[in-house]
């Protein structure tokens, strides 16, 4: 149980940044999209004095609207790749959490943003639970709606959908959304967690959540990679960084492991592509 709390916040970012792996692009602004969706919250909540469940919505609306954001970076300004309209937008909500909140942290949250961080239900921890809806809600829909067929389709050959008649841009604009919603129900359990909401939340956890949707299996060439997989990955992660933890591993140690893991992780993945490369060109 311990895990599964730890490795919540990881998770909901994992599953955001899988959809843009498997269309073959990457969302390095999760991290900071979470710390803005959380100052956002806090500030309605606390500064503003504003209704918990309305705070919450708009904190929700305000993450969701800039990964919203990068899929017009992306598809209205037609830039290369995702990287660079991500990457931008990685800053611009960094420094919108540091205008928000001037640079200082917001703490004393409503006990409704602080049910969804430390709360429990039949023993059972709430982030737990809502990662299990949500990895639910995202496995029906990636497998069982053309929605999700176009996601796989567009990682594996762009050009081919969009000649098919599929509106590529709006579904690509969808997947970044979708991103962007998932970081800020991450900063609703991580600002539950620590009863505050600070504009330096999230750093480098985009890094952490593509290595878990890495490890559990999705390929950055794109196409390929699961809902399962993904919560996989993510458990390995927490349950390495938690052995790490008993084994009284320096944290240093630790980023230079999980680095090295992700990079076997790609590894692995490059060899497989080349032995089936290999394989069909043999047949």
């Amino acid at each position: 149980m311990n895990i599964l709390k730890q490795s919540s916040i990881n998770a909901l970012l994992a599953l955001g940044v899988l959809l843009p792996i498997l269309t073959g692009g990457i969302d390095l602004s999760v991290g900071s999209i979470q710390a803005f969706s959380m100052c956002v919250m806090a500030f309605f909540a606390v500064k503003m004095g504003v209704n918990p469940v309305i705070a919450v919505i708009m904190g929700i609306f305000a993450g969701t609207a800039l990964g919203y954001c990068n899929g017009l970076l992306l598809t209205k300004l037609k830039l290369p790749h995702p990287f660079i309209s991500t990457l931008g937008m990685m800053n611009i909500a960094r420094g919108l959490s540091l205008i928000i909140t001037a640079g200082f942290p917001i703490s004393g949250l409503p006990l409704l943003i602080r049910f969804f961080g430390t709360g429990e239900m039949m023993r059972i921890p709430v982030p737990a639970i809502l990662v299990l809806i949500v990895y639910l809600i995202y496995y029906v829909i990636l497998n069982h709606t053309p929605f999700g067929r176009y996601v796989y389709a567009i990682g594996s050959n762009r050009e081919a959908v969009r000649l098919s008649g599929v509106n590529v841009d709006r579904v690509l604009n969808i997947v970044f959304a979708s991103a962007g919603f998932l970081a800020s129900l991450s900063a609703l359990v991580l600002a539950g967690r620590v009863n505050s909401a600070y504009p330096l939340a999230g750093l480098g956890a985009e890094l952490d959540a593509i290595a878990g949707a890495v490890i559990g299996g999705a390929s950055l060439f794109g196409g390929e990679g699961t809902v399962g997989g993904t919560i996989i990955g993510v458990l390995i992660m927490g349950v390495l960084r938690n052995g790490l933890n008993l084994l009284n591993v320096s944290a240093y140690w630790q980023t230079v492991i999980i680095g090295a893991v992700v990079i076997l992780a790609v590894w692995v993945d490059v060899l497989r592509k080349q032995a089936e490369y290999k394989s069909s060109i043999a047949r």
